[in-house]
């Protein structure tokens, strides 16, 4: 193991010790954290000052002031905006900077799994606080332990919906095709090539954990004289099949669709999300604006794709094709295409994802657009619509406190000073 990953496994020793003793000490379970504003995300204004009584992980009161409890802590974050936490809606935890094909080859599931866990923190330190983990990419169900250790309380990191290993087709999007056959490098997915093995694979991840299914529905894509294309993996029909297994269970399905036909097929079939959506036709804007299928750009690893490119060449093709999927997110919203935020962190480094929120914003959208997308959208896409993503009473006291005014100035999500879930601090700058 090389000295910055002994750096990284020290670094989460401390940030575990801080959480563990945070839990076995006595509790403080009313707090009432107070700032110069509170982010009202559904009316789309800021509230000042603000404060938030928060008992038992769950938030009580919200307003300019409330209530006082003689046992409350009192935190004072001073000049900053409370705020929902972050949503992240297409991470991968069980990736970090570098070759993607070549760690999942190199790296041992448990060793993959330990940094997952390190990747968890760094999301949540951040104020990420609820995201939606889109597939360990050759890791199988190890994002269930990882999962379940975080809501036991045993290491620190966001709420998690999980996936375990997408399901992709034989020598499609995910498999891997560049090395030596007489190898037999494994898929980074699970296979299933029809009906009856898509559902035989959903159940059997369901079985393992999985809280939803990520499924491969386009690629590789192909960028060529200003024409974005992408060959589909699986007909509406097939995505049909899974939508329905998914359902029958009270779960849904999630797609890695990048273009023309699959989008379509995707939203046809009823997906949950269509992420990275570099191409959509107007039939198929059409079904997402009417099923209110959000997609979900995921900016921020294309451009860091871009600037960390092979070649020159390579990073103006890459910034090309990134001016394009700006283009079509253009013609996204003008047709009334709801968005959620998304960032594909993880070949990119963990914790740093808030640049999804700077990119959006910078290719169109408002920002208390870009503040709804992420909150309001980001919670229905994780299925805890009415439990996280504002702060209201009852909600999960997932709150965050950042440095500015996010509404005037985006960015300000990039200034995460205080981070709470579930009415447990993990990151106080103001020291109370």
């Amino acid at each position: 193991m090389n000295l910055s990953r002994v750096a990284a496994l020290s670094a989460f020793s401390l940030a575990f010790s801080f959480v563990a003793a945070a839990q076995t000490a006595p509790p403080r379970s009313t707090i009432v954290l107070h700032a110069a504003r509170l982010l009202d995300i559904e009316a789309g204004r800021m509230v000042t000052p603000g404060e938030v009584l928060v008992r038992n992980g769950r938030i009580v009161q919200t307003g300019t002031a409330v209530a006082h409890p003689p046992e409350a802590r009192v935190i004072d974050l001073g000049n900053r905006t409370l705020m929902p936490g972050l949503i992240d809606v297409h991470v991968h935890l069980f990736l970090h900077p570098g070759a993607e094909d070549m760690q999942t080859v190199e790296e041992s599931v448990p060793q993959r799994t330990i940094l997952a866990t390190l990747a968890a923190r760094d999301d949540l330190m951040a104020g990420f606080t609820a995201e939606r983990d889109m597939g360990t990419e050759g890791a199988g169900s190890a994002d269930t332990a990882v999962r379940n250790a975080i809501n036991q309380g045993l290491i620190p990191g966001p709420r998690l919906r999980i996936s375990g290993n997408a399901v992709d087709i034989l020598g499609g999007h995910e498999d891997a095709i560049r090395f030596n056959p007489a190898q037999h490098v494994l898929s980074n997915a699970t296979y299933a090539n029809n009906v009856d093995e898509i559902i035989e694979v959903i159940r059997e991840q369901f079985k393992e954990g999985a809280d939803f299914v990520k499924m491969y529905e386009t690629g590789r894509d192909s960028f060529r004289d200003g024409k974005f294309s992408t060959p589909y993996q699986y007909t509406e029909a097939q995505l049909a099949a899974a939508v329905q297994e998914a359902a029958r269970v009270g779960k849904r399905v999630g797609v890695h669709a990048t273009g023309e036909p699959g989008t379509l097929y995707a939203a046809q079939a009823g997906v949950e999300a269509i992420d990275h959506a570099d191409q959509l036709s107007e039939e198929t804007m059409r079904i997402m604006r009417e099923k209110q299928i959000p997609a979900v750009p995921t900016f921020t690893i294309s451009e860091y794709f871009a600037d960390h490119a092979a070649s020159p060449a390579a990073g103006a093709r890459l910034h090309e094709q990134l001016a394009y999927h700006a283009q079509e997110f253009k013609k996204q919203l003008a047709a009334g295409v709801p968005m959620a935020v998304g960032s594909d962190v993880g070949p990119f480094p963990h914790g740093t994802q808030a640049r999804e929120f700077v990119l959006m914003a910078q290719y169109g959208m408002k920002a208390i657009d870009v503040l709804r997308a992420d909150l309001l959208n980001g919670a229905k896409v994780l299925g805890w619509e009415g439990q996280i993503g504002a702060l209201k009473p009852e909600y999960f006291a997932d709150i965050v406190a950042v440095d500015g005014d996010p509404i005037e100035d985006i960015t300000a999500v990039q200034r995460v000073a205080f981070v709470m879930k579930g009415g447990v601090v993990y990151k106080n700058a103001a020291g109370q």
